[in-house]
Protein backbone atom coordinates (compact mmCIF):
# COMPACT_ATOMS: atom_id res chain seq x y z
CA UNK A 1 0.00 0.00 0.00
CA UNK A 2 2.75 2.57 0.71
CA UNK A 3 4.55 1.61 -2.88
CA UNK A 4 1.03 2.60 -4.08
CA UNK A 5 0.74 5.53 -2.54
CA UNK A 6 4.29 6.68 -3.17
CA UNK A 7 3.85 5.69 -7.03
CA UNK A 8 0.19 7.67 -6.76
CA UNK A 9 1.84 10.98 -5.38
CA UNK A 10 4.33 10.94 -8.32
CA UNK A 11 1.83 10.23 -10.85
CA UNK A 12 -0.69 12.73 -9.84
CA UNK A 13 2.31 15.77 -9.71
CA UNK A 14 3.36 14.31 -13.23
CA UNK A 15 -0.35 14.53 -14.36
CA UNK A 16 -0.59 17.69 -13.12
CA UNK A 17 2.34 19.72 -14.51
CA UNK A 18 2.61 17.32 -17.74
CA UNK A 19 -1.20 16.41 -18.51
CA UNK A 20 -1.88 14.65 -21.59
CA UNK A 21 1.28 14.77 -24.16
CA UNK A 22 -1.02 15.21 -27.15
CA UNK A 23 2.01 14.46 -30.11
CA UNK A 24 2.70 11.46 -28.54
CA UNK A 25 -0.83 10.14 -28.95
CA UNK A 26 -0.85 11.12 -32.39
CA UNK A 27 1.69 8.72 -33.07
CA UNK A 28 0.83 5.77 -30.79
CA UNK A 29 -2.50 4.52 -29.54
CA UNK A 30 -3.57 5.64 -26.21
CA UNK A 31 -4.49 2.87 -23.44
CA UNK A 32 -8.03 3.83 -23.08
CA UNK A 33 -8.21 3.61 -27.44
CA UNK A 34 -7.38 0.29 -26.94
CA UNK A 35 -9.59 -0.79 -24.44
CA UNK A 36 -12.37 1.21 -27.14
CA UNK A 37 -10.97 -1.14 -30.22
CA UNK A 38 -11.95 -4.61 -28.02
CA UNK A 39 -14.72 -2.97 -26.79
CA UNK A 40 -16.00 -2.43 -30.02
CA UNK A 41 -14.94 -5.74 -31.11
CA UNK A 42 -17.10 -7.51 -28.79
CA UNK A 43 -20.29 -5.13 -29.39
CA UNK A 44 -19.51 -5.92 -33.31
CA UNK A 45 -19.19 -9.71 -32.31
CA UNK A 46 -21.86 -10.16 -29.61
CA UNK A 47 -24.77 -7.45 -30.11
CA UNK A 48 -26.47 -8.75 -33.00
CA UNK A 49 -29.84 -7.30 -34.04
CA UNK A 50 -31.52 -10.74 -34.56
CA UNK A 51 -30.93 -11.76 -30.98
CA UNK A 52 -33.97 -11.39 -28.33
CA UNK A 53 -33.45 -8.85 -25.95
CA UNK A 54 -32.52 -11.39 -22.84
CA UNK A 55 -29.95 -13.17 -25.24
CA UNK A 56 -28.35 -9.30 -26.01
CA UNK A 57 -28.56 -8.60 -22.26
CA UNK A 58 -26.71 -12.50 -21.52
CA UNK A 59 -23.81 -11.40 -24.05
CA UNK A 60 -23.46 -8.04 -22.43
CA UNK A 61 -22.81 -9.02 -18.86
CA UNK A 62 -20.69 -11.86 -20.72
CA UNK A 63 -18.81 -9.25 -22.63
CA UNK A 64 -18.50 -6.71 -19.25
CA UNK A 65 -16.99 -9.62 -17.16
CA UNK A 66 -15.02 -11.31 -19.90
CA UNK A 67 -13.43 -7.98 -20.58
CA UNK A 68 -12.88 -6.92 -16.89
CA UNK A 69 -11.07 -9.78 -16.34
CA UNK A 70 -8.50 -9.06 -19.29
CA UNK A 71 -8.05 -6.14 -18.02
CA UNK A 72 -6.96 -7.31 -14.30
CA UNK A 73 -5.12 -9.58 -15.72
CA UNK A 74 -2.82 -7.15 -17.61
CA UNK A 75 -2.96 -5.27 -14.27
CA UNK A 76 -1.26 -7.72 -12.51
CA UNK A 77 1.24 -8.95 -15.31
CA UNK A 78 2.41 -5.12 -15.11
CA UNK A 79 2.69 -5.19 -11.69
CA UNK A 80 4.64 -8.13 -11.11
CA UNK A 81 7.27 -7.06 -14.18
CA UNK A 82 7.25 -2.94 -12.11
CA UNK A 83 7.79 -4.85 -8.93
CA UNK A 84 10.72 -7.40 -10.60
CA UNK A 85 12.45 -4.41 -12.13
CA UNK A 86 12.80 -1.89 -8.76
CA UNK A 87 13.10 2.08 -8.60
CA UNK A 88 12.86 2.22 -12.16
CA UNK A 89 9.86 0.00 -12.05
CA UNK A 90 7.87 2.15 -9.84
CA UNK A 91 9.29 5.07 -12.59
CA UNK A 92 7.31 3.43 -15.32
CA UNK A 93 4.33 2.64 -13.06
CA UNK A 94 3.87 6.21 -12.08
CA UNK A 95 4.33 7.43 -15.84
CA UNK A 96 1.47 4.57 -16.39
CA UNK A 97 -0.95 6.02 -13.64
CA UNK A 98 -0.39 9.25 -15.04
CA UNK A 99 -2.07 8.67 -18.11
CA UNK A 100 -5.46 7.50 -17.08
CA UNK A 101 -5.57 10.95 -14.98
CA UNK A 102 -6.98 13.55 -16.46
CA UNK A 103 -6.22 16.88 -14.09
CA UNK A 104 -4.68 19.06 -16.52
CA UNK A 105 -6.07 18.17 -19.51
CA UNK A 106 -9.48 18.85 -18.16
CA UNK A 107 -8.34 21.82 -16.46
CA UNK A 108 -6.80 22.86 -20.12
CA UNK A 109 -10.54 21.90 -21.48
CA UNK A 110 -12.68 23.58 -19.41
CA UNK A 111 -10.42 27.03 -19.82
CA UNK A 112 -10.70 27.03 -23.26
CA UNK A 113 -14.42 27.32 -22.84
CA UNK A 114 -14.04 30.35 -20.73
CA UNK A 115 -11.52 31.69 -23.11
CA UNK A 116 -13.59 31.37 -26.16
CA UNK A 117 -16.73 32.36 -24.60
CA UNK A 118 -15.32 35.89 -23.73
CA UNK A 119 -14.92 36.52 -27.16
CA UNK A 120 -18.33 35.44 -28.40
CA UNK A 121 -21.09 33.25 -27.62
CA UNK A 122 -21.05 30.69 -30.95
CA UNK A 123 -17.19 30.85 -29.63
CA UNK A 124 -18.07 29.45 -26.66
CA UNK A 125 -20.80 26.73 -27.88
CA UNK A 126 -17.99 25.56 -30.08
CA UNK A 127 -15.89 25.25 -27.25
CA UNK A 128 -18.44 23.16 -24.54
CA UNK A 129 -19.26 20.97 -27.59
CA UNK A 130 -15.97 19.51 -26.94
CA UNK A 131 -16.82 18.47 -23.58
CA UNK A 132 -20.61 18.05 -23.57
CA UNK A 133 -23.37 15.84 -25.06
CA UNK A 134 -26.00 18.35 -25.19
CA UNK A 135 -27.50 20.38 -28.56
CA UNK A 136 -24.88 23.72 -27.94
CA UNK A 137 -26.99 25.49 -30.15
CA UNK A 138 -29.55 25.43 -27.47
CA UNK A 139 -27.34 26.85 -24.83
CA UNK A 140 -27.23 30.68 -24.08
CA UNK A 141 -24.04 32.40 -22.35
CA UNK A 142 -25.50 31.06 -19.12
CA UNK A 143 -26.18 27.49 -20.62
CA UNK A 144 -22.93 27.20 -22.63
CA UNK A 145 -20.99 28.22 -18.45
CA UNK A 146 -23.09 25.86 -17.14
CA UNK A 147 -22.20 23.04 -19.08
CA UNK A 148 -18.89 23.63 -18.86
CA UNK A 149 -18.79 23.69 -14.59
CA UNK A 150 -21.06 20.42 -14.98
CA UNK A 151 -18.56 18.42 -17.38
CA UNK A 152 -15.66 19.60 -14.98
CA UNK A 153 -17.20 18.66 -11.80
CA UNK A 154 -18.45 15.30 -13.17
CA UNK A 155 -14.92 14.38 -14.65
CA UNK A 156 -13.15 15.40 -11.49
CA UNK A 157 -14.82 12.70 -10.26
CA UNK A 158 -14.17 10.61 -13.42
CA UNK A 159 -11.22 11.75 -14.52
CA UNK A 160 -9.09 12.39 -11.60
CA UNK A 161 -10.33 10.92 -8.47
CA UNK A 162 -11.97 7.40 -9.48
CA UNK A 163 -9.03 6.35 -10.93
CA UNK A 164 -6.49 7.67 -8.61
CA UNK A 165 -9.31 5.99 -6.15
CA UNK A 166 -9.10 2.52 -7.64
CA UNK A 167 -5.04 2.66 -8.13
CA UNK A 168 -5.17 3.23 -4.44
CA UNK A 169 -6.88 0.22 -3.04
CA UNK A 170 -5.82 -2.32 -6.36
CA UNK A 171 -2.58 -1.13 -7.94
CA UNK A 172 -3.10 -1.39 -11.57
CA UNK A 173 -5.67 -4.30 -11.46
CA UNK A 174 -7.74 -2.11 -9.93
CA UNK A 175 -7.16 0.75 -12.07
CA UNK A 176 -7.48 -0.83 -15.74
CA UNK A 177 -10.26 -2.35 -14.36
CA UNK A 178 -11.92 0.98 -13.71
CA UNK A 179 -10.76 2.38 -16.72
CA UNK A 180 -11.91 -0.35 -18.41
CA UNK A 181 -15.70 -0.44 -17.40
CA UNK A 182 -15.52 3.76 -17.33
CA UNK A 183 -14.60 3.44 -21.03
CA UNK A 184 -17.30 0.62 -21.89
CA UNK A 185 -20.20 2.82 -20.05
CA UNK A 186 -19.50 5.45 -22.04
CA UNK A 187 -19.11 3.09 -25.42
CA UNK A 188 -21.83 1.22 -25.08
CA UNK A 189 -23.65 2.02 -21.55
CA UNK A 190 -26.50 3.80 -23.12
CA UNK A 191 -30.71 3.88 -23.11
CA UNK A 192 -30.42 3.32 -27.44
CA UNK A 193 -32.30 0.82 -28.99
CA UNK A 194 -28.83 -0.83 -29.74
CA UNK A 195 -27.64 -0.39 -27.00
CA UNK A 196 -30.12 -0.84 -23.79
CA UNK A 197 -29.71 -4.44 -23.26
CA UNK A 198 -26.03 -5.30 -24.20
CA UNK A 199 -24.85 -2.50 -22.52
CA UNK A 200 -26.94 -2.80 -19.19
CA UNK A 201 -24.28 -4.58 -17.11
CA UNK A 202 -21.67 -1.90 -18.53
CA UNK A 203 -23.71 0.92 -17.11
CA UNK A 204 -24.56 -1.04 -13.64
CA UNK A 205 -20.99 -1.91 -13.09
CA UNK A 206 -20.08 1.83 -13.68
CA UNK A 207 -22.06 3.21 -11.48
CA UNK A 208 -20.94 0.66 -8.93
CA UNK A 209 -17.29 1.60 -9.53
CA UNK A 210 -17.82 5.25 -9.60
CA UNK A 211 -19.68 5.51 -6.18
CA UNK A 212 -17.22 5.81 -3.66
CA UNK A 213 -14.95 8.16 -6.10
CA UNK A 214 -18.42 10.65 -6.21
CA UNK A 215 -18.68 10.98 -3.02
CA UNK A 216 -15.23 11.42 -1.96
CA UNK A 217 -15.23 13.97 -5.18
CA UNK A 218 -17.75 16.08 -2.88
CA UNK A 219 -15.93 16.35 0.21
CA UNK A 220 -12.55 17.37 -1.82
CA UNK A 221 -14.89 20.00 -3.80
CA UNK A 222 -15.89 20.95 -0.06
CA UNK A 223 -12.62 20.99 1.32
CA UNK A 224 -11.37 23.15 -1.42
CA UNK A 225 -14.47 25.30 -0.99
CA UNK A 226 -12.91 26.25 2.63
CA UNK A 227 -9.69 27.26 1.15
CA UNK A 228 -11.32 29.50 -1.99
CA UNK A 229 -14.09 30.89 0.31
CA UNK A 230 -14.73 29.93 4.13
CA UNK A 231 -15.70 27.01 6.05
CA UNK A 232 -19.57 28.42 5.97
CA UNK A 233 -19.06 27.39 1.95
CA UNK A 234 -17.64 24.17 3.34
CA UNK A 235 -20.62 23.42 4.80
CA UNK A 236 -23.06 24.25 2.49
CA UNK A 237 -21.26 22.24 -0.01
CA UNK A 238 -21.70 19.20 2.14
CA UNK A 239 -25.20 20.04 2.71
CA UNK A 240 -26.14 20.65 -1.02
CA UNK A 241 -24.26 17.74 -1.92
CA UNK A 242 -26.00 15.32 0.86
CA UNK A 243 -29.43 16.97 0.07
CA UNK A 244 -29.49 17.64 -3.89
CA UNK A 245 -26.76 14.50 -5.16
CA UNK A 246 -30.63 12.20 -5.89
CA UNK A 247 -32.18 14.81 -7.76
CA UNK A 248 -29.23 14.21 -10.53
CA UNK A 249 -30.05 12.11 -13.73
CA UNK A 250 -26.85 10.35 -12.36
CA UNK A 251 -26.50 8.28 -9.22
CA UNK A 252 -23.53 9.44 -9.03
CA UNK A 253 -22.75 12.92 -11.26
CA UNK A 254 -24.93 14.39 -8.40
CA UNK A 255 -22.27 14.31 -5.72
CA UNK A 256 -19.52 16.57 -7.45
CA UNK A 257 -21.66 18.55 -9.41
CA UNK A 258 -24.17 19.66 -6.13
CA UNK A 259 -20.59 20.44 -4.25
CA UNK A 260 -19.39 22.61 -7.43
CA UNK A 261 -22.61 24.52 -7.42
CA UNK A 262 -23.28 25.04 -4.23
CA UNK A 263 -19.43 26.61 -3.53
CA UNK A 264 -19.98 28.59 -6.54
CA UNK A 265 -23.67 29.67 -5.44
CA UNK A 266 -25.21 29.02 -9.14
CA UNK A 267 -27.90 26.51 -10.06
CA UNK A 268 -26.48 23.17 -12.09
CA UNK A 269 -28.49 20.42 -13.84
CA UNK A 270 -31.80 20.84 -15.02
CA UNK A 271 -33.34 20.40 -17.98
CA UNK A 272 -31.38 20.16 -21.23
CA UNK A 273 -31.78 19.10 -25.31
CA UNK A 274 -30.13 15.78 -26.28
CA UNK A 275 -30.78 15.51 -30.17
CA UNK A 276 -33.75 17.71 -30.22
CA UNK A 277 -35.39 16.50 -27.32
CA UNK A 278 -35.56 18.18 -24.17
CA UNK A 279 -34.62 16.34 -20.74
CA UNK A 280 -37.05 17.54 -17.86
CA UNK A 281 -34.15 16.99 -15.48
CA UNK A 282 -34.35 18.72 -11.95
CA UNK A 283 -31.96 21.46 -10.54
CA UNK A 284 -29.12 20.78 -8.20
CA UNK A 285 -28.58 24.05 -5.82
CA UNK A 286 -31.72 25.22 -6.86
CA UNK A 287 -31.64 28.55 -4.93
CA UNK A 288 -28.23 29.56 -6.34
CA UNK A 289 -27.74 32.28 -9.21
CA UNK A 290 -29.12 31.04 -13.01
CA UNK A 291 -26.85 33.76 -14.81
CA UNK A 292 -23.37 32.29 -15.29
CA UNK A 293 -20.62 33.57 -17.45
CA UNK A 294 -16.88 33.08 -18.03
CA UNK A 295 -15.82 34.22 -14.27
CA UNK A 296 -17.92 31.34 -13.17
CA UNK A 297 -15.71 29.38 -15.13
CA UNK A 298 -12.73 30.55 -13.75
CA UNK A 299 -14.23 30.37 -9.97
CA UNK A 300 -14.74 26.67 -10.46
CA UNK A 301 -11.20 26.02 -12.21
CA UNK A 302 -9.76 27.52 -8.48
CA UNK A 303 -12.21 25.41 -7.13
CA UNK A 304 -11.29 22.26 -9.15
CA UNK A 305 -7.10 23.24 -8.94
CA UNK A 306 -7.58 23.60 -5.01
CA UNK A 307 -9.48 20.40 -5.21
CA UNK A 308 -7.34 18.12 -6.59
CA UNK A 309 -3.97 19.52 -4.31
CA UNK A 310 -6.77 18.40 -1.49
CA UNK A 311 -6.13 14.93 -3.10
CA UNK A 312 -2.59 14.98 -3.70
CA UNK A 313 -2.68 16.12 0.31
CA UNK A 314 -5.02 13.05 0.68
CA UNK A 315 -2.49 10.51 -0.61
CA UNK A 316 0.45 12.57 1.62
CA UNK A 317 -1.66 12.03 4.57
CA UNK A 318 -2.55 8.32 3.45
CA UNK A 319 1.26 7.34 3.20
CA UNK A 320 2.05 9.04 6.72
CA UNK A 321 -0.66 6.97 8.07
CA UNK A 322 0.20 3.30 6.51
CA UNK A 323 4.25 3.99 6.78
CA UNK A 324 3.74 4.46 10.46
CA UNK A 325 1.34 1.56 11.53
Amino acid sequence: MTEHLIILFAALVLDRIIGDPTRLWQRIPHPVALFGSLIDAFDNRFNRNDEDRAVRRRNGIAAIVTLIAFSLAVGAFLNSLFQAMGFSGMVLEAIIVSVFLAQKSLADYVGAVAKALRTGLPEGRKAVAHIVGRDPQKLDTSGVARAAIESLAENFSDGVVAPAFWYGVLGLPGLLAYKLINTADSMIGHKNSRHEDFGFAAARFDDLVNGPAARLSALLIATAAAFTGSVADMRKALDTAFRDAGLHRSPNAGWPEAAMAASLDIVLAGPRSYDGRVAAESYVNAEGRTDANASDIDRALVVYMCSCTVLIGMVVVAFVLFSTC
